[in-house]
């Protein structure tokens, strides 16, 4: 990728993010990006095939987040930590619209998407209850390939305006208290002792 595609990417994201996807038109983000509509399509076919890239970049970008959190957490309670905190981030920037969006209107973004949460995401979250386990920090007795299914389908539900309206739940909100539920669900005793004693440096969340 030229670094002029990815300067294009990560600024059109933004918008998207401040904006929601399909109310913003091609001559919007040439606007935004002070670029004439020659220039971006210079790089992209159409719009479909922009949001086709940015999702690929995102997906990109939180694998390697969340490599880099199996690599340096302390244990699979702080690798949950880690991630959670970058997640919340960018959750609370989010515009309500985009995942409907998404869904609606680019089926090919939204197929880069899918593929990504259940082959990847889905490994990442059965691998961390695997540790967990082999960690003594995780309950013994949880079925790792079941939990992580149930957590992916929790995930999607964060989205639907039919279970969490907009304007009386934030994706923020929906998502920490899924994760609460989630790690003190898998957690052990001895898991629950170490969350209790590292509440103080991730008070955003726990």
């Amino acid at each position: 990728m030229s670094e002029r595609l990815r300067d294009l990417i990560e600024s059109t994201t933004l918008i998207f993010m401040r904006y929601g996807i399909k109310s913003v038109t091609m001559d919007d983000i040439a606007r935004e990006l002070k670029i004439s509509k020659k220039t971006l399509y210079q790089f992209v076919k159409d719009k479909s095939d922009l949001v086709v890239k940015i999702m690929e970049a995102q997906c990109a970008e939180e694998k390697t987040i969340i490599e880099q959190a199996v690599t340096s957490a302390e244990n699979a309670i702080d690798e949950l930590m880690i991630i959670s905190e970058i997640a919340c981030k960018k959750l609370q920037k989010m515009n309500p619209s985009i995942h409907y969006d998404l869904e609606k209107y680019y089926p090919d973004a939204w197929k880069v998407f899918m593929d990504h949460k259940e082959d990847f995401v889905l490994g990442c979250v059965k691998s961390n209850l695997e540790r967990g386990i082999s960690e003594d920090i995780y309950r013994n007795n949880i079925n790792p390939d079941i939990i992580s299914k149930l957590y992916i389908q929790k995930i999607d539900c964060i989205f639907d305006p039919a279970i969490f309206p907009v304007g009386k739940f934030t994706f923020f909100q929906v998502y920490m208290e899924l994760m609460r539920y989630h790690i003190r669900g898998v957690a052990n005793d001895k898991g629950v002792s170490y969350l209790t004693k590292t509440i103080g440096k991730k008070p955003f969340i726990f």
